[in-house]
């Protein structure tokens, strides 16, 4: 079993992650509020976060350095960035996001990006 943090404000975003990843396996929290990205995600103890490159006020790479800033004690939980576009593939690298992926990747990659080769899920 797991549960999964998105963090979007966007209807279509929360849809399709929704489409992609739902199974009697997984557990999708939907934060619409990414300053309580990494309460909610430490509190309700998720096994990965997705978020929206913007969303809100913060956008993706702010929420990426509050999870890292929250991760005290504790193992951090990987961060995968959801891409607007090819470029920003940059910024994500950057922010120390595990994974990033373009919103418009077929399922299979995004189920990858969360669930990388080698994990137990």
């Amino acid at each position: 079993m797991s549960t999964i943090l998105l963090v979007t404000d966007n209807d279509r975003v929360i849809d399709s992650i929704h489409s992609a990843l739902t199974d009697p396996d997984t557990t999708i929290i939907d934060e619409r509020d990414p300053a309580m990205a990494s309460d909610v995600a430490y509190t309700e103890e998720v096994d990965a976060v997705l978020v929206d490159m913007r969303v809100g006020s913060m956008g993706a790479i702010a929420v990426t350095h509050a999870m890292r800033n929250a991760a005290v004690d504790v193992d951090p939980i990987p961060v995968t960035i959801l891409l607007d576009r090819d470029v920003d593939e940059f910024l994500a690298r950057r922010s120390g996001a595990a994974h990033w992926v373009l919103k418009t990747a077929p399922a299979s990659e995004l189920r990858q990006s969360v669930y990388p080769a080698g994990s137990d899920t």
